[in-house]
């Protein structure tokens, strides 16, 4: 068999489609899986951009397609993939996968991408396989100047939690878990792709086995990209140690609730400051655009700032939504154009303000600013006025000086 596993030509800039958040790290795991198993595998990333790349592919001349998809919202660049391979090989078999197609019914995502079968969820050979044999990351080096560099790893897949705005538990509705990934580890910066890592019942034995080989040097550093459960955290304290002891780095957590929440994340705030993390590894998860207004929100965001925590903010969709043209740079979009959560007063001013907002003060945070400056971030000041601000010790002459001079400021407490 001949298969051509593809990646839409997703909005994801150039520099970031080798970024471990990126990376199509399904459509690796299969490519080995295939491969091992006596078929032919190519990987494409995108429409092919010149002839050049068309007529490679159609020396190739697949027996199947295998289409991957990601959010809901941008499964319009896969039914485009699905018809520009239907038309260059239109003997093809056609499949399309990912989350996206486990998130709607297989019936719908076969009449609107047009493709002739559905993979649902994880393939379960697949991710079995992938427990002893690495993902072909090689596929990706052979296209790139800078190689894979880091590992990725999945220790348990599924959540037991039920987030009404998560599809975790629709994709992957069984919790299941590795009692060991000791001899899976081998590259020394590993990206841990769990939903809730600390949920698996056999965490100790999992972090020590880390903790040993980190002892060892054949471990660099760890990251969690889904982040940590505060609610664990609490309970099993430890684990911040564990954690920080075997190498890992920009711990997160999430604030999905209100604002009077906010003593249950500073004890978590705490709990991994106690272990060794500043303030500034950490990040916290906010949703907004959700249920909790714009004016709460920004009390939270500003309750960070007390902290002195960054925030990675993350927009609300629906999981049922096909589009999302949302534009940071265009005023006055409306639900036309992406999705609002009006039932709690957000609007498209609200929201491009938050996410304003958020941005200004994480580069606070990380600089130890205590104020932003548009005109400060691009530069555009003279060397000598930089330097007396610098040299203003108290904020009220800073900002005092910074009116004087007509210098544009942002305090993130306000």
């Amino acid at each position: 068999m001949k298969i051509l596993l593809v990646e839409p030509d997703f909005p994801i800039p150039p520099k970031s489609k080798n970024h471990k958040n990126f990376l199509p790290i399904g459509l690796l795991k299969i490519a080995t899986y295939l491969r091992d198993n006596g078929s032919e595998v190519l990987l494409f990333r995108g429409i092919p951009k010149s002839i050049d790349e068309e007529k490679s592919l159609l020396t190739f001349n697949p027996n199947e397609i295998w289409i991957t998809s990601l959010f809901t919202y941008w499964a319009i660049y896969v039914k485009n993939t699905v018809q520009y391979f239907r038309g260059l090989f239109p003997k093809s078999v056609i499949k399309v996968g990912g989350i996206y197609a486990s998130l709607f019914q297989a019936e719908e995502v076969k009449k609107f991408t047009e493709c002739d079968e559905v993979i649902q969820g994880i393939i379960p050979e697949v991710e079995e396989y992938s427990m002893t044999h690495l993902p072909a990351y090689d596929l990706i080096n052979n296209f790139n100047n800078h190689p894979i560099d880091y590992q990725i790893i999945h220790v348990s897949r599924g959540c037991k939690r039920k987030c009404a705005f998560c599809g975790t538990w629709k994709i992957e509705p069984v919790f299941l878990y590795k009692t060991t990934i000791k001899n899976e580890i081998k590259f020394k910066k590993i990206v841990i792709y769990d939903n809730n890592f600390f949920m698996n019942p056999r965490i100790e034995d999992i972090v020590n086995e880390l903790i040993e080989l980190k002892r060892q040097k054949k471990i660099k550093w760890i990251e969690s990209q889904s982040g940590f459960d505060g609610r664990i955290l609490i309970e099993k304290k430890h684990l911040a140690q564990m954690i920080k002891k075997a190498g890992f780095i920009n711990p997160r957590i999430a604030w999905d609730g209100h604002y009077d929440q906010f003593p249950i994340i500073e004890e978590q705030i705490k709990i991994l400051m106690e272990a060794g993390y500043r303030n500034s590894d950490i990040y916290i998860f906010m949703i907004y655009n959700w249920e909790i207004p714009f004016e709460e929100m920004e009390k939270k965001r500003i309750k960070c700032w007390e902290w002195k925590i960054q925030i990675a903010d993350c927009r609300y969709r629906p999981l049922n939504q096909l589009y999302d043209n949302f534009n940071v740079r265009i005023k006055g979009q409306s639900i036309k154009d992406y999705y609002i959560h009006f039932k709690t007063g957000w609007t498209d001013l609200t929201i491009k303000q938050f996410r304003t907002n958020v941005r200004r003060q994480n580069i606070c945070v990380r600089h130890k600013f205590p104020f932003y400056s548009k005109i400060l971030e691009n530069k555009k000041i003279d060397k000598e006025i930089l330097k007396e601000i610098k040299s203003i010790q108290s904020l009220e002459d800073k900002i005092f000086f910074l009116k004087e001079k007509r210098i544009d400021f942002w305090l993130p407490d306000k």
